[in-house]
């Protein structure tokens, strides 16, 4: 049997892409033959796997799935808005998204979870194979009630349940189920739009408020306003500052005239019982990666062996 060198395994992963264990184990079974190992794992599909998940992929589709008192969103990436268009890669997410509701959302878990006869990891590689592009499962959450129900809507819909933007929120209420529900997705709606950045003030991160606060205070410390003034303009500055950033106190965008936590007390009626929002979800597809710029012209030209 030929001595497998680590300097071997580097070189082969370095050819092909593929992962150090992958390497290793073609190398073993081609006898320490660099090439034959190459063949190997081309074969195996690890090669052109691994080559791909080296790429950017920051298009997809966001899934949500939705059973009676809990929800799950989840973003699954892939290469190219077109893929996103592919009915086996809709599938995938819809499946996905379908894993997750008796998985949770721990993404590592999901992966690990079944679909069928195969994982949810497994699913996800064959359709890599299939359709030639990277995917990737990026993230996932869960919210639940003990009684209402969760509220949902998907912006820039491609099927039911899939889209750009997704948003889930947890109505806690003993009320209606089916107002409830219809309730819960105009407040999602709301979310989609005015991407409200917590619950309520006491939910915003502290650093957040704190950089507010130095931003309104050193503008009026720069105008040489005295500092008790200061203390007060910043303090309504503040206030200004959280009707725009938290759900409840914004302005309800299906009618600005009240706030999101006065329309939640005004549909109490309706629902026939007191209204709790216990928590959102927003999930905006590809926020936080950082995308790739392609140079087309420089690909084409290094296509055709000219750069």
């Amino acid at each position: 049997m030929a001595n497998i060198t680590a300097g071997m395994v580097k070189d082969l992963r370095e050819m092909t892409g593929a992962g150090m264990m992958d390497c290793k184990s073609a190398l073993n079974e081609t006898n320490g033959d660099v090439q034959a190992a190459v063949d190997l794992l081309r074969k195996k599909g690890l090669s052109k796997a691994a080559k791909k998940s080296g790429r950017v992929a920051a298009e997809g589709l966001i899934g949500i799935n939705v059973n009676d008192v809990k929800g799950v969103v989840v973003e699954v990436n892939s290469e190219t808005d077109f893929v996103a268009r592919n009915d086996l890669f809709q599938g995938l997410v819809k499946m996905i998204a379908d894993v997750a509701q008796s998985a949770g959302a721990n993404v590592d878990k999901i992966k690990a979870a079944k679909a069928g006869s195969i994982t949810v990891d497994e699913a996800i590689k064959d359709t890599i194979a299939k359709v030639g592009e990277n995917m990737t499962l990026r993230r996932a959450a869960e919210l639940s009630v003990s009684k209402g129900a969760i509220g949902s809507y998907v912006h820039n819909s491609v099927s039911d349940g899939l889209g750009r933007i997704g948003v889930l929120v947890a109505l806690e209420s003993p009320g209606q189920t089916d107002e409830l529900v219809a309730l819960g997705r105009l407040v999602a709606m709301h979310i989609a739009a005015a991407n409200p950045q917590a619950l309520d003030p006491a939910g915003l991160d502290p650093a957040v408020v704190a950089r507010e606060k130095d931003v309104l205070a050193d503008k009026f410390r720069q105008q040489g306003k005295p500092a008790n003034v200061i203390e007060k303009i910043v303090e309504s500055g503040l206030k200004t500052f959280y009707k725009e950033a938290t759900l409840l106190e914004q302005a309800y965008v299906h009618d600005d005239k009240k706030s999101v936590a006065q329309a939640l007390k005004e549909a109490e009626g309706k629902v026939g019982a007191p209204i709790k929002v216990t928590g959102f979800v927003r999930y905006a597809l590809g926020e936080g990666i950082e995308k790739q710029e392609a140079d087309f012209a420089a690909e084409v030209a290094a296509a055709a062996g000219q750069g």
